[in-house]
């Protein structure tokens, strides 16, 4: 069996006692999301109840890694908690902004940004806002 190409990097850190920092580095691809989906399973397991994925360092995402992120995000949400994406390369954000994940997914420029987002939840927007 090939070693992958590009492995993955997950570093979770806990800003606080209820909230997952996971800064991912790599390809976050069908060969790869296995291992991104057991350290956000082990995050849920030990309580956790919101998750911020800084994507920063992740040069490419496929719908594998699209599907972790709504898996947990759905997951999340019955808790009640929240999941949001920091600082995603540029050509991870225009998948996300593609499929229409990040009208799902906050998406946030900083660690700060995503921290006050779980502090003030956002109502979603309704149809004909501007």
């Amino acid at each position: 069996m090939p070693i992958a190409q590009n492995p993955l990097s997950v570093e979770v850190t806990l800003p606080r006692h209820d909230t997952a920092l996971l800064t991912v580095q790599g390809y976050l691809d069908i060969d790869t999301a296995t291992e991104f989906q057991h350290h956000l399973a082990n995050q849920l397991h030990h309580g956790r109840r919101h998750f911020l994925l800084d994507l920063s360092a992740v040069p490419f995402m496929d719908s594998s890694g699209m599907n972790i992120i709504l898996r947990v995000y759905q997951e999340a949400r019955e808790l009640p908690g929240s999941v949001h994406i920091i600082s995603p390369a540029p050509a991870v954000r225009r998948i996300l902004d593609l499929t229409g994940v990040s009208i799902t997914v906050p998406v946030s420029e900083s660690v700060e940004e995503a921290l006050e987002r779980v502090d003030r939840p956002q109502e979603p927007a309704t149809e004909g806002e501007d």
